[in-house]
């Protein structure tokens, strides 16, 4: 240790034990984790007496790092006994007058409690009402397009097609099949201890086709493409287009909600059968692996185990996720602020509301259509 590493000495006065501050206490020397870890070990040795006196006058350096050390040790309060110049002093008063202290804690009202719960309803309802216009502007769209079919915009159809399905596709084939894998793996673990291996095609074929099919590549499709949409209307917020659009007379639900919308439900009943043929390939592959049950087997034994209602269903399923996802996507990209801080906000709250509705929505569908398929 150099002579002007900061260092503490204990010393006994007449007065009482006393703590001498040596070196340099500056932001150079306290700047490394290992000094700044080695003093505030030091310290907190010395909390435990009381009465202690410091004694400041042998330091080379003080800097509001180090005053700043041993103002916050002292509990933001001056010692009874201290020794220093008038330089020192001149500088723990700086530090003591800038510190901010912690603020009291509010006490706990149920007016409050209230009055914060009625704002997040409030923010909740205006969610919903604007939500709820845009499923109303899209209704009309709908009812435009199908008067005058050549003038809806189908190049964007086109392009979001591409974007959100195609491009889409190796990822959600990736995913399915994997999980396909895993499933085939912790069920043949199960159905072996009974002897009832071939069961495995039924436990597949209705869990991937009815349920975990449409919902894997919904949840995809909204983590990559609920984003986009809404990562893509909202700098058209912050840049400025939206309004010129307004300024234009070009209506913001035709050019941008309804492309994305008829895309999206177009694409999503295709991600989800292809979703659904990867995951059964990785259970076909996990279960002859594991069980010795051949390919061929699965399908001869899939048509009669699944029944071609639970294929209705993850299709019409798909189409009200896609849907959903792009109107959600695009409400939080229209509420969008002319910021970027605003931008990320929002494409945070469109994946996560948009998952959310999606299990959601499946939940209701699982309850309602409890009895189609079996």
């Amino acid at each position: 240790m150099s002579d002007s590493s900061p260092r503490l000495e204990r010393t006994d006065t007449p007065d009482g034990p006393c703590v001498r501050l040596l070196g340099r206490w500056g932001a150079a020397q306290l700047g490394t984790r290992a000094q700044w870890r080695a003093l505030s070990v030091q310290l907190r040795g010395q909390r435990a007496a009381a009465g202690l006196g410091w004694d400041l006058r042998g330091l080379e350096w003080l800097d509001h790092v180090g005053a700043q050390l041993l103002w916050n040790h002292w509990g933001r309060a001056w010692p009874e006994r201290l020794a220093l110049d008038a330089s020192q002093r001149a500088m723990l008063d700086r530090v003591a007058r800038l510190s901010c202290t912690a603020a009291p804690p509010e006490p706990w009202r149920l007016a409050d409690q209230i009055d914060r719960l009625g704002t997040l309803v409030m923010h909740g309802v205006d969610h919903a009402r604007h939500l709820l216009l845009l499923v109303g502007q899209l209704l009309l769209d709908s009812l435009r397009v199908l008067r005058a079919p050549r003038r809806a915009p189908w190049r964007d159809v086109s392009g979001h097609l591409y974007s959100m399905g195609a491009m889409a596709l190796p990822i959600t084939a990736l995913v399915g099949f994997l999980i396909g894998v895993v499933l085939a793996y912790l069920m043949s673990l199960q159905l072996r201890q009974f002897g009832a291996e071939a069961f495995i095609v039924n436990i597949l074929g209705i869990s991937l086709i009815r349920e975990l099919g449409p919902l894997l590549g919904a949840i995809l499709v909204a983590g990559r493409s609920g984003s986009a949409i809404t990562a893509q209307i909202g700098v058209m917020r912050v840049t400025e287009e939206l309004d010129a659009m307004s300024v234009m007379g070009i209506p913001h639900g035709f050019r941008l909600v309804l492309p994305r919308a008829l895309a999206l439900a177009i694409a999503m009943p295709l991600i989800s059968i292809w979703t659904t043929l990867a995951a059964l390939a990785g259970g076909m592959l996990a279960a002859d692996m594991a069980m010795g049950i051949s390919p061929a087997y699965f399908f001869e034994a899939m048509p009669a185990a699944v029944k071609v209602g639970n294929l209705w269903l993850a299709l019409s399923k798909s189409v009200v996720f896609g849907t959903l996802i792009a109107l959600i996507g695009c409400h939080w990209g229209l509420r969008v602020k002319p910021n970027t801080q605003s931008l990320g906000e929002g494409t945070t709250a469109s994946v996560v509301t948009s998952i959310t509705v999606v299990i959601i929505v499946d939940a209701v569908f699982a309850v309602v259509f409890k009895n189609v398929g079996f």
